[in-house]
C-alpha cells in the first residue's frame, strides 16, 4: 500500500509537533510561535497556522507528540506488549517517564503541564483530560491489581485509588523538578520508594 494524503498530513503534523517541542526543550514554552515552530520545521507559517490555527493547537499536538514518544520508550524499556511485562517493571517505567530526566522529557513534561493550564480555562480540554486520565488511572490500576493476585502486593490496598495517588504524586514532582524546587534525582528516588512501598 502507498501513502495517501492521510499518511502525509500526519507526518507534517508530527515534523510541526516535533519542532514545538524542539523550542521548548532549547528556549521554553513562551518561545513558541507560528514564526518560530514555522522556522524550526522548515516550512511556511502559512502552513504551520493550515494545521494549527492558535498556539493552544500547537501545544496540544506536541502533547499529543509527547505522549507518543514517551509510549515508544517505554515500550523499549518493558518490551513491544507491555501487558506481558512484569507489572512492577511497567509501574516504576511508566511513573519514572512522568519525571523529566533528559531535554526531551524536560520538554514533554512543560508542555504537559502547559496543556493541562489550559484546562483550567477550557472546559473542552479538561473534558478531554479527564478521559485520558481515567484510561490512565485504569492501566495503572490493572498492574497494582495484577500483583495483588500475585500476592506481591497486599489485597486490602484499593487499586484505583493507589494509581490515583501515584500518578499524582509523580506530576505534583515533575512540576516541582520544572520550577527547580527538588531535583529530577530526587524526585525519582521519592517515586520509586512509594512503589517500593506497595510491595511490603
Amino acid at each position: 500500500m502507498g501513502r495517501g494524503p492521510g499518511a502525509h498530513h500526519a507526518q507534517r503534523r508530527a515534523e510541526i509537533a516535533d519542532a514545538v517541542l524542539a523550542i521548548v526543550a532549547d528556549r521554553g514554552l513562551a518561545a513558541v510561535s507560528l514564526t518560530e515552530v514555522a522556522a524550526q520545521a522548515g516550512i511556511s507559517p502559512g502552513r504551520v497556522q493550515h494545521y494549527f490555527p492558535a498556539k493552544r493547537q500547537l501545544v496540544e499536538a506536541a502533547f499529543e507528540r509527547g505522549n507518543e514518544l514517551s509510549s515508544a520508550r517505554i515500550r523499549a524499556k518493558t518490551g513491544a506488549d507491555p501487558q506481558a511485562a512484569e507489572p512492577r517493571l511497567v509501574l516504576t517505567t511508566v511513573l519514572g517517564e512522568l519525571i523529566p530526566y533528559d531535554t526531551a522529557t524536560e520538554a514533554h513534561m512543560r508542555v504537559r503541564q502547559s496543556f493541562h493550564a489550559f484546562a483550567f480555562a477550557e472546559e473542552a480540554i479538561a473534558a478531554r483530560l479527564r478521559v485520558l486520565y481515567a484510561d490512565f488511572h485504569r492501566q495503572m490500576a490493572d498492574l497494582i491489581a495484577r500483583d495483588q493476585q500475585a500476592g506481591h502486593i497486599p489485597a486490602a490496598l484499593d487499586p484505583h485509588a493507589t494509581a490515583l495517588a501515584l500518578v499524582a504524586l509523580a506530576e505534583g514532582l515533575a512540576a516541582y523538578v520544572l520550577t527547580g524546587v527538588t531535583t529530577a534525582s530526587t524526585a525519582r528516588r521519592q517515586v520509586l520508594a512509594a512503589v517500593a512501598d506497595l510491595y511490603r
